[in-house]
Order: structure tokens, then sequence, then C-alpha cells
């Protein structure tokens, strides 16, 4: 047993450059799928909720879809099915606009709920001072939605990073691809999933106690 042990700590040991890499690129691909998902999925909801017939209803037709798709079946998509069109991606671009349309679609649906929940007369108000719809947004509406929508988009950003690890089936070097090619070298199987899961673990953790430090900060007193 000892040996063992003394195996896994030395196997951890030179292995931390590995995992500094994976952890690297994880980050990446769902930073950028955040930011991509965030911007696309605002300018989703806003149609959903103020759009015309046409623009509601395949802002909704999208939401629908995207929805009922399973993450991996988005990301081999993007990587495998968009090569019939001539549009190659690599792994990681391909990892990130999958996980990045997905997020959209769930950022549009609490956006718009979010925007529904403000009174009409808010809206209405400030357009009759003279606002433009984008002053309105600015000023008066993304303030009072953010608050509502703040958790739930923690929540989201926590299962993007959670869905990175299936750009491992691509070829992506993140966390989890790491973690199997390790596991190739020494066969420590079970130690060093668990080592993969203790990363993830304290990057869902880190991130769920920075959404509530945000929601204090920004709470009405």
């Amino acid at each position: 047993m000892m040996n063992l042990n003394t195996g896994f700590w030395h196997e951890l040991w030179i292995s931390i450059d590995d995992f500094a890499v994976g952890i690297g690129v994880a980050l990446s691909v769902s930073a950028l799928a955040v930011i991509m998902g965030t911007v696309l999925g605002v300018v989703i909801g806003l149609g959903l909720t103020y759009g015309n017939i046409v623009i509601r209803t395949l802002a909704r037709i999208y939401v629908d879809i995207i929805r009922g798709i399973p993450v991996l079946v988005l990301i081999l998509a993007f990587f495998y099915v968009l090569t019939i069109w001539g549009i190659n991606l690599d792994p990681f671009q391909a990892g990130v606009l999958a996980l990045g349309v997905f997020s959209a679609a769930h950022v549009a649906e609490m956006t718009r709920g979010a925007l529904q929940n403000i009174h009409s007369g808010q809206r209405e108000a400030s357009l009759a001072l003279g606002l433009t719809f984008s002053q309105t947004f600015i000023s008066v509406l993304m303030p009072q939605a953010l608050r509502q929508i703040l958790p739930t988009w923690i929540n989201t950003v926590i299962e993007t990073v959670k869905g990175s690890t299936l750009v491992s089936i691509i070829g992506v070097v993140e966390i989890t691809l790491v973690t199997q090619q390790i596991i190739a070298r020494n066969f420590l199987t079970m130690k060093f999933y668990a080592v993969c899961a203790l990363i993830y673990f304290c990057i869902g953790f880190s991130i769920e106690r920075f959404g509530k430090y945000i929601e204090k900060k920004i709470a009405i007193k």
C-alpha cells in the first residue's frame, strides 16, 4: 500500500504541468463560451420579449431546439457536420461554438423571464422621457433584470464548465483528456479520476461563491 501511495504522489507531482495546461484550456473554452452565450442570449432574449411576430417565432424556435439537443450532439455536429458545407473548425473552435450556442439558449430564456417581470410602465415612461430603446434597456431594464437572472446565470456558467468535459471527445486537451492520458501512463484510474473530480469541484465551488458575493453587492438594501 505504501508503494501505491508513494507512486500516486510521484505521478501527481510529475503531472502538475499537464493538469495546469488542462485547467487553462478548460477555463478558456468555458470563458469564451460563456461570453458568447451571454451576449447572444441577451440579444435573443430581447427578441423573445420585444420583437415582432417573426423575430419572436425565430427566437423561440432557436431556444426550443437548442435546449432540446444534448451538448455532446452539438459538439459533434459543429465539429463534423459543418464540414459538409465547407466550414472546417478546429476542436477548440467547435467546442467553444457548441457550448456558446447551448448557453445562449438558456440565457435567452432567463432574460425573457426577467424582462417580462419588469412592469411595462417603466419602459413606457422611459420612452416617453425621450430615451431610446437601447438607453432604456441599459439604464432601466438591464439593472433590474440582472438582479433576477444572476443566480440562474451563475448556474449556467457552472454547467458550461462541466459541459467543457465533453470537448475531450473531439480531441481538446482539457482536464478530462489530460486525466485519461495520465491514467494511460500509470493505470492509477480511481486516484486520478478523483483528482479530476476535485479540480472540477474547486472550480465550480469558486464560481458559486463568487456569484454569491456579487449577488450581495448588487442586492437592493
